[in-house]
This record gives C-alpha cells, structure tokens and sequence, in this order.
C-alpha cells in the first residue's frame, strides 16, 4: 500500500525532529557548545544549529564526523533501529 505524500512529509518532519533533539543532548552530555563540536568536526557551527532547530538534514559525511567526535556511533545519534508506528 503506498503511503501518502502528506503522510510521508509528516513521518519525515518528526524523524528529523527526534535526530535533532538527540543530537543537542548528545552534544550537551559530552559538555560541548555548537562552536566546540563544529570546529572539532570540520564544519560550520551554523550547520549544527540549524541540525539542532530541525532546518537542514544533514549529509552522512557530516553524520559521521560529528559521531566521530562525539565518540558515538550513527546508530546512536540517529535512534536505536525501531521502527515507527504505521
């Protein structure tokens, strides 16, 4: 059964929302401001915040630099593998 586009919009909106809020505690427990996490990654601190207020999707290169300095996995970062209700 295929899902709608208003149903796939909305799935996505609340899939983005949760790695965003995963990733501004993940960054908050490890003690680290935007500024320390993006530098130590490579990248803009402007992409972590607008990672953080859920206005960009980030790309797997920066999933993967940011895990790296986090010391954490993707897996961890982008939730623990359960699928979402129907």
């Amino acid at each position: 059964m295929a899902i709608s586009q208003k149903i796939l919009k909305a799935k996505i909106a609340l899939q983005q929302e949760a790695v965003a809020k995963q990733l501004r505690k993940l960054r908050i427990d490890a003690e680290m401001s935007q500024d320390n996490l993006a530098q130590l990654a490579g990248i803009d601190r402007k992409t972590i915040n607008r990672i953080e207020n859920g206005h960009f999707s980030p790309t797997l290169d920066t999933i993967t630099r940011v895990c790296v300095v986090l010391k954490i996995t993707p897996s961890n970062l982008l939730g623990s593998g359960k699928t979402t209700q129907k």
